[in-house]
């Protein structure tokens, strides 16, 4: 089983990124899939989550209106699209499967760093 994060990096206040996580080993379309964030000194936090059926969404308060997350079955890959990047969204950003009655599954993070 592996989950893998890529398309961190350095961007400035008000930029982009998109972040990608690659699945495999596991049947990726009956997980539910999130985004999760850990801040230099912080507890690891929600940022976003898409079920499995139907895709819908949720977000945490901090992020709404600016991030958006997706995911592709076929591709086996979820996404998180952010905006308006704040020096705030500073963190480690994780890739995480879960379903009910099963095991979970943690990604190694990618870095995402928002300075000028």
């Amino acid at each position: 089983v592996q989950l893998v994060e890529s398309g961190g990096g350095l961007v400035q206040p008000g930029g982009s990124l998109t972040l990608s996580c690659a699945a495999s080993g596991f049947a990726f379309s009956s997980y539910d899939m999130s985004w999760y964030r850990q801040a230099p000194g912080k507890e690891r936090e929600l940022v976003a989550r898409i079920s499995s059926i139907g895709g819908s969404t949720n977000y945490a308060d901090f992020v709404k209106g600016r991030f958006t997350i997706s995911r592709e079955n076929a591709k086996q890959t979820v996404y998180l699209q952010m905006n308006g990047l704040k020096p705030e969204d500073t963190a480690v950003y994780y890739c995480y499967a879960n379903r009910v009655v099963s095991v979970d599954y943690w990604g190694k993070g990618t870095l995402v760093t928002v300075s000028s």
